[in-house]
Order: structure tokens, then sequence, then C-alpha cells
């Protein structure tokens, strides 16, 4: 695709996609500076642009791509925070217990499926509601709460599980 192209296709797409950003992001992540990345994006790949149906389309799903990669990016950071809150309000013994538990949480998380690991961080470390995942992961309501429920099961069951081995 040529620049002239580009300009015309791609570029006004930029209100439409900077307000489908805010809908998933609910001022959580830089709209702007993710519509620029997915601008840069689809400039990088301008040469495959016209193999696709809809450019608009693969806008408007990198972009979903990309706002839900940051979202994830500040669920990590939120992790740490509530690490260093702990640090600074408890004894030391406490403080490695709870460092320790929210490392061990932070790795179960992680093994869990993506969906799965989406769902439970967007809810439990940023609290959002169901229905507000729902519509950023593009799942069913249903899917959302089925998921949810299966990651804090399996989470609880290893926590258990861990907790066991340990006091023998």
């Amino acid at each position: 695709m040529e620049l002239e192209k580009f300009k015309i296709t791609v570029i006004p797409l930029r209100e439409k996609l900077l307000a489908y950003a805010s809908r998933l992001a609910e001022g959580k992540v830089e709209c702007e500076d993710v519509v620029q990345e997915v601008f840069l994006k689809l400039w990088s790949m301008r040469d495959k642009l016209d193999d696709y149906k809809s450019v608009e389309a693969l806008a408007f799903k990198a972009t979903k791509n990309k706002v839900l990669d940051e979202l994830k990016r500040c669920c990590s950071e939120s992790l740490e925070g509530m690490e260093t809150e702990i640090r600074t309000n408890c004894n030391p013994e406490s403080i490695m217990e709870q460092h320790d538990t929210a490392e061990h949480i932070r790795r179960l998380i992680e093994a869990l499926p993506s969906l799965q690991q989406t769902i439970i961080r967007m809810k439990d470390v940023e609290g959002y509601e169901l229905s507000e995942i729902a519509a950023i992961t593009g799942t069913q309501m249903e899917a959302v709460r089925v998921n949810l429920s299966r990651a804090r099961k399996k989470i609880r069951e290893q926590l258990i599980q861990l907790n066991n081995v340990i006091r023998l």
C-alpha cells in the first residue's frame, strides 16, 4: 500500500480507534499511545495491507490486542505495588511470608491459560466488573464467569497443596 492510499484508508480511522480504545481501557491505558502504536504497526506492514479484506477490521483487532497487552502490563505493575505496600506495613517475618505468597500467586496466574490470566487480573487486581471484562475480551459474560471461577479454583487448590507441602 502506497503512502497516499495509507493516508486515505488508515488515517481517517484515528477517531474511531481512539473511541474504541477508550471504551475498552476505561482510562486505565493511554489511548493516544495505543492508537499511535497501532498506526506504526500498520505502517510497518503496509506492503501486506492490500491482502486484507478490511483494513479497518484489522486496525480494530490490533487496537483491541494492544489495549489488552497494556492492561496486562498495568496489572503486573499493580501486583508489584501491592508487594511494596505489604513490605512497608509488616514485620520482617510477615513481609517474607506475604512476599512468598504473592510470588506464588503471580506464578500460578502466569501458568493459567491466557484468557483466564486476563480475566482474573482484570477482576481481582484491577477491579473490573464482569460485564466490562466481557466487553473488553470479546467473550460472553457467562464465559467470563466460568473462566474466572476455574482460574480461582485452580489457584486456590494449588495454594492449598503448596501450604500442605510446606507444613509437612
